[in-house]
């Protein structure tokens, strides 16, 4: 009896403190949680031909630290001032000039970036020629009631719209024996069919793996472009784009743009250049024969060497079944009292065989 009245005594007890515990615990609710997205600051425009090219990268946290949980929608602004004026500003709470949506960023998606493409076509481009296009740039996510969360707007980049040249023609590639060469025809005249203005030179790009990407080789002011870093039957696709600059006036400031690429030239080098002969050739008769020596080539490629022999008047023959390693050779088949001619020859790791050192010879004793 008096075991039964003590559990009965502590079960209120225990679900009361159990109950308090749990209120204490849940405390007042949270407002729920508002996502600004983070500013974009490498907003940055380049002209291709009649394209300018907006690369950016977009924040993957808001404002207050954390990771961004809902999906970013995209605002592009852009504002045309015509030549000799001052660039003007997006004006603040204009309407947009592009909207992205979610799903459509992905269309825009290379590696880390956002590129997206202001298209001209040939009217607007003749009509735009010398004008300053400024861009700028916010992303936005929905919150209570799908309401926008904006987040501030981007660093400004102004573009100034130049009279670049068509895309470069009849690239060519060469193989040298220490370089691939590239030639093309330079333009003469502009996208607007006037004479070329601000031809800077030449940017050339290469893909190692003829599917890209393409990375810049260099910068030249002539219609020639040498390569010397390739490997030999490796395949390469390059693409040409002429460089424009421009000083500007009235403090606009120097001003980029390329045109569009050249058609691709590809070429796969194929090691056809055999070393250099040897020199310093020299056969001393010996007890056992005659020691045929010379200076060792230096070609990074050199497999080894043949030796060559003539018995006075007779045809000519190799000595060595295999390629020789080292600048030495010991022909143990001549006979005493006969005269010989030798030469040697290089060859490298493709097959390729270099021309005669040149004859010694030597009368065996």
């Amino acid at each position: 009896m008096s075991a039964w009245r003590h559990s009965a005594a502590w079960l209120p007890f225990s679900f009361l403190a159990a109950l308090l515990f749990a209120c204490a615990a849940q405390g007042p609710p949270h407002p729920p949680r508002v996502e600004k997205p983070e500013r974009i600051t490498d907003l940055a425009a380049f002209q291709v031909g009649r394209t300018i090219e907006l690369t950016f990268t977009l924040p993957t946290q808001a404002t207050d630290g954390e990771g961004l949980s809902k999906p970013l929608e995209l605002q592009l602004f852009r504002v045309i001032t015509p030549p000799g004026q001052k660039p003007s500003a997006p004006p603040v709470d204009s309407q947009a000039w592009v909207t992205l949506l979610p799903s459509e960023l992905t269309r825009y998606q290379r590696g880390e970036k956002i590129v997206y493409p202001d298209h001209l076509s040939d009217p607007e481009y003749s009509q735009r020629l010398g004008a300053s296009v400024t861009f700028a740039a916010d992303c936005l996510t929905r919150g209570f009631r799908h309401r926008p969360v904006e987040g501030d707007l981007s660093n400004r980049v102004v573009v100034r719209l130049l009279d670049v040249s068509p895309p470069v023609e009849s690239p060519r590639c060469e193989t040298t024996e220490h370089a691939l060469e590239l030639s093309w025809l330079q333009p003469t005249t502009s996208l607007s069919g006037q004479p070329l203005r601000d031809l800077a030179g030449y940017r050339v790009f290469r893909s190692d793996t003829r599917k890209g990407p393409f990375d810049l080789r260099g910068e030249t002011p002539a219609a020639r472009f040498r390569d010397p870093e390739f490997e030999f039957e490796h395949s390469y696709l390059y693409r040409v784009r002429a460089l424009f600059k421009s000083e500007g006036s009235g403090g606009s400031g120097r001003q980029l743009a390329e045109s569009e690429d050249s058609k691709p030239c590809a070429i796969t080098p194929l090691d056809t250049f055999p070393p250099a002969a040897p020199a310093g050739l020299n056969a001393i008769s010996t007890a056992t024969g005659v020691e045929v020596i010379w200076n060792a080539n230096t070609e990074y490629d050199l497999a080894g060497y043949n030796i060559y022999r003539r018995d006075g008047e007779g045809a000519p023959h190799k000595l060595n079944s295999e390629l020789v390693g080292t600048p030495l050779y010991r022909d143990t088949t001549a006979e005493a009292g006969r005269r010989y001619a030798y030469w040697v020859t290089a060859v490298d790791s493709a097959g390729n065989e270099s021309t005669s050192s040149g004859e010694t010879t030597i009368e065996v004793r």
